[in-house]
């Protein structure tokens, strides 16, 4: 049994059930140690993992068209600057114009392969120590999915932008080593014929093409599109702006990502191969890229209730409002790995309603006493109307001696063809 393989409980996927059994369940089932089970078992349809075949069904445009725009990005790469950028050297007395350009040429202190390397690695390792407890196929293809969304249009996007817009590297005196009067009469054109173009460099043509190209900085575009995505996915798995107080380990592990795109990024500033605006825009690119293929493949980015869940292509998740399409994403139910205050229980599909950022699904207590319970209170609980249940008052790991559930699901429908 592989890592994405999940043991599913032995009923009939046709119906729901809230017998009790002795079987250990792992998955979309969960039974305690004393035979219980905890909330009723589900098909999870969608959580299954599928053939190659069906998977490469579903799968080959996305493949397809990150190979195309890999290639259209390699060949922008290689290509030299469009613009025919004018630059002053020297004033009349030999005073350069323009000192901040005059840096010295250094080695990066990260090299461009390892900020790739970093921006992609880091984060599929990651999503595979998550798979330990998960176990779920489509969390991990929908995870790696949207990172290479994230990383080949950024890097798609800030290669246009250096080739058709680009400017000056600190060290682009020093790369362009021009041979113009340092004083007497300007040779150059512009006012006072102080302005000149390429064509008085006189070093290497690739270190003149490439100080020519600093603006946005790619090591920054990359390290931020796949951190930042990184750490939306931790923050999903983690709960940690969720509906309870969680340790503090979780803050650190979220926030581990931000410092190492960060450093990645002001190493760029010392060793002096951009300059701090180009920084703050690759930082932009890649944090924008990353928020939006997140959302892309899974359902939502910051609303807490949603955004473990992850998205399929010809399913729509009706964000809590039941249904039968509900039923085949109710085998996501555990795709986190916090397991406190009720987290990995079915309970949770049930009992967060609302579209992303609906407040009045968090309404708390009325929502929780409207429920027919008088021990809710605000906890984000309370979107589907639910009887004999309610959060347990004592400390996080505590489990109700009558916890029980009287609600039967409706038979979910099969699942597309392709998704099973």
């Amino acid at each position: 049994m592989g890592l994405f393989s999940r043991r599913e409980p032995v009923a009939d996927n046709a119906t729901t059930s809230t017998a009790p059994s002795s079987a250990p369940v792992v998955g979309n089932g969960h039974h305690h140690a004393n035979g219980k089970q905890h909330g009723p078992v589900y098909s999870g349809a969608l959580n299954k993992r599928p053939p190659f075949g069906q998977w490469l069904t579903v799968t080959w445009p996305d493949i397809l068209t990150m190979a195309l725009m890999g290639a259209i990005g390699l060949g922008v790469y290689q290509a030299d600057p469009a613009p025919s950028r004018s630059f002053p050297v020297f004033f009349s007395d030999g005073e350069i114009v323009y000192p901040q350009f005059a840096y010295p040429m250094r080695n990066e202190i990260v090299p461009i392969w390892a900020a790739a390397m970093i921006a992609s690695l880091v984060p599929i390792a990651v999503f595979f120590i998550v798979q330990i407890r998960i176990r779920s196929f489509w969390d991990m293809n929908n995870a790696v999915i949207g990172l290479l969304y994230s990383l080949i249009v950024a890097a798609v996007f800030q290669v246009f932008l250096k080739w058709l817009i680009g400017g000056l590297r600190p060290h682009f005196y020093a790369a362009c080593k021009p041979n113009v009067p340092t004083s007497g009469a300007q040779t150059g054109n512009g006012l006072s014929s102080i302005m000149y173009d390429r064509s008085v460099c006189t070093g290497d043509a690739s270190d003149i093409n490439d100080a020519l190209e600093s603006f946005p900085s790619g090591h920054s575009t990359a390290a931020f599109a796949g951190l930042v995505y990184l750490s939306l996915y931790l923050n999903a798995k983690l709960k940690l702006a969720a509906n309870y107080h969680p340790a503090m380990w979780k803050l650190i592990a979220i926030m581990a990502p931000l410092l190492g795109a960060t450093l990645i990024a002001g190493a760029l500033t010392i060793d002096e191969f951009h300059n701090w605006y180009d920084v703050v825009a690759g930082a932009t690119i890649g944090s924008l890229m990353a928020l939006i293929s997140y959302r892309m493949v899974y359902a939502a980015v910051f609303d807490f209730r949603f955004n473990h869940v992850p998205l399929s292509r010809f399913v729509p998740f009706t964000y809590g409002a039941g249904g039968e399409a509900m039923q085949l994403f109710a085998g996501f139910h555990d795709a986190v790995w916090t397991r406190q205050v009720g987290w990995g229980a079915p309970d949770m599909f049930d009992a967060f309603g609302g579209a992303p950022g609906d407040a009045s699904a968090l309404s708390g207590g009325a929502g929780a006493g409207a429920a027919g319970t008088s021990t809710g209170y605000g906890n984000g609980l309370g979107g589907a109307a639910k009887t004999g249940h309610a959060v347990d008052r004592r400390p996080v790991g505590g489990h109700h001696k009558d916890h029980h559930h009287t609600a039967a699901a409706a038979a979910p429908p099969p699942p597309p063809e392709n998704m099973v």
